[in-house]
């Protein structure tokens, strides 16, 4: 505000000067118009100047209260963030030290955890130990109960053999007898069938413990009244055809071997008379380990329900007392089962029973004979 005071001041004495020059100059007798006028200048720029001072003035006064009221106000807020910034800082130092009592409380937790692991792993290692131990003892006992069941099992290949051999001695000395029969003209013996199928059926899932698997033949038989049925089958697999219906509505395969078989490729043959006829697996058929499946002919009234039960689709029963083979082939076209069943017409009269008798009881001899 004295500096703009100053300046006016200056003006003013400028303006004073400029008059008085102008005074010297002009005539005498206009001074006091001159000096009147003067006065009258000097008067009008004092009131400006003045007003332009109170204005000065108010405008200081007012930008000194605005930033006085600033100073305070901001001031009020800076308490209030400091009180603030203290009560954050509180409650932080209070969160720290719930934190760090969760931290000490988690390390116990984490030590105890490990502990624990150790103790676990210990106990674990000690079970694999003893697992380990239990497995070789069994593994051991499966050597030997294998050994002693292949060692069986070749025994009885060989008493079976034997018997068989006696079997067909047997037989020998009945057609002898029956010769003899006839030469002298005596009452002739009715045939009768020595039923091997007893011995030989069991013999299906014999296998040797090499892998390789054996062929199996199996022939059984069955006597009506007036009919003959004759069954054999044979397999070089674990797949073997497991029975034909006499009366032609179905055929069952089982799955003798110890692990499933994708059927994708095979085929079943069959041959009645000169007519034959195929069946095909689906793709995506498995025959399940030690499982059978039954394949019926479509006028059976049996639907698909696999894999226990098949529908041979556009074929119809073969009927029964006919001769009928059945044979599965691989994927190569190669045979791997095969079952034939055969019809016969029997000639054997109802005499002769005591004479059967006295044969069966020398096959029973011979058995006990082999057996000790």
């Amino acid at each position: 505000m004295s500096g703009a005071y100053i300046v006016v001041l200056l003006e003013v004495k400028e303006a004073r000067h400029r008059y008085e020059t102008r005074l010297v100059e002009v005539d005498s007798g206009r001074k006091e118009e001159y000096e009147f006028k003067l006065t009258q200048a000097l008067a009008d720029m004092r009131a400006q100047n003045e007003e332009q001072i109170q204005i000065y003035k108010d405008n200081m006064e007012s930008t000194y209260k605005a930033k006085l009221e600033d100073l305070h106000h901001l001031s009020e807020m800076n308490g209030a963030s400091a009180i603030m910034a203290r009560e954050e800082l509180r409650e932080s130092a209070l969160r720290i030290e719930s934190l760090s009592a969760q931290l000490t409380g988690l390390q116990k937790e984490m030590r105890g955890s490990r502990d624990r692991i150790a103790e676990l792993e210990a106990a674990l290692a000690q079970e694999r130990d003893t697992s380990r131990k239990l497995l070789g003892d069994k593994d051991r006992e499966m050597a030997e109960i294998q050994a002693k069941m292949q060692q069986q099992l070749n025994d009885y290949e060989q008493l079976l053999d034997v018997k068989l051999a006696l079997d067909m001695e047997i037989n020998a000395y009945r057609k002898l007898l029956e010769g003899e029969e006839e030469r002298l003209k005596l009452s002739p013996s009715p045939s009768s069938h020595v039923t091997v199928s007893r011995a030989s059926s069991s013999s299906r899932s014999v296998r040797t413990t090499q892998g390789k698997r054996k062929r199996i033949d199996v022939e059984e038989q069955e006597a009506s009244s007036s009919v003959s049925i004759a069954h054999s089958a044979s397999a070089t697999g674990p797949i073997c055809i497991d029975e034909i219906d006499t009366d032609g509505k179905f055929v069952c395969l089982l799955n003798n071997g110890d692990e499933d078989q994708a059927m994708v490729g095979y085929e079943m043959v069959k041959n009645v008379g000169n007519v034959a006829s195929t069946y095909k697996f689906t793709p995506k058929y498995v025959l399940k380990a030690g499982h059978k499946v039954t394949i019926w002919v479509s006028d059976a009234g049996v639907s698909s329900k696999p894999p226990s039960d098949l529908v041979w689709k556009n074929q119809s029963s073969w009927g029964s007392r006919e001769d009928v083979s059945m044979v599965l082939m691989n994927p190569q076209g190669e045979e791997v089962a095969k079952r034939i069943t055969k019809y016969k017409i029997a000639e054997e009269d109802d005499q002769g029973d005591e004479d059967d008798y006295g044969i069966e009881a020398i096959e029973k001899d011979l058995q006990q004979q082999v057996g000790s």
